[in-house]
C-alpha cells in the first residue's frame, strides 16, 4: 500500500503528483498489465535479452 504524507496547508494537486510519481516507480501498473496475461518463463528471457542487445547497440552507436 502507498502512503503519501500530506503536510499542513499543501495543495492536493502536488499530493497526487507526489502519489502518481511513487505509483510510477513501484511498476504497480506494469505488473497489472503482465498479470493480465502468462507468458512462458521462455519467452519472458527471450524479450529481456533483444532488449539489452538493442540498448547496448545504441549505446555504443552513441559512444562511436
Amino acid at each position: 500500500m502507498i502512503i503519501i504524507p500530506i503536510k499542513e496547508g499543501e495543495n492536493i494537486d502536488r499530493a497526487l503528483k507526489r502519489f502518481k510519481r511513487k505509483f510510477e516507480k513501484t511498476g504497480g501498473m506494469k505488473e497489472l498489465r503482465a498479470r493480465q496475461k502468462f507468458l512462458k518463463p521462455s519467452v519472458v528471457k527471450r524479450e529481456q535479452k533483444l532488449k539489452a542487445i538493442y540498448v547496448q547497440g545504441l549505446r555504443q552507436a552513441e559512444q562511436g
